[in-house]
């Protein structure tokens, strides 16, 4: 079971994301990545996320052009968000939550 302490910085790479989307998240993964293996594994999962979710969004912004994007692009944006918060609750509670559709480019 992680410490207090690397519950709370996992889920402040989460919580961050909400106004540094990526300033933030870096700064604590690369501060903690080598003294913990769970916020190195939540750092991970963020940026496999981030990743994910800018190419899902760049998608649905191409397209618009065939007016499908318009139904595509706000369930990115709200997955982002309900993915986001429950990341955040699940790293705060000491577990390895994996998010359904992120690409795994770290592991």
């Amino acid at each position: 079971m992680p410490t207090k302490d690397e519950r709370l910085m996992a889920a402040l790479i989460y919580v961050l994301s909400f106004f540094t989307v990526f300033i933030g998240p870096i700064i604590i993964w690369l501060w903690k990545r080598d003294e913990s293996e769970f916020v190195d594994y939540h750092g991970k999962e963020y940026l496999n996320f981030l990743i994910s979710y800018t190419i899902y969004g760049i998608i649905s912004s191409i397209l618009v052009i065939v007016l499908i994007g318009l139904v595509i692009a706000p369930i990115v944006g709200l997955l982002a968000l309900i993915f986001t918060i429950l990341a955040a609750i699940k790293a705060y509670e000491g577990e390895q939550y994996r998010i359904p559709t992120v690409i795994h480019f770290f592991k």
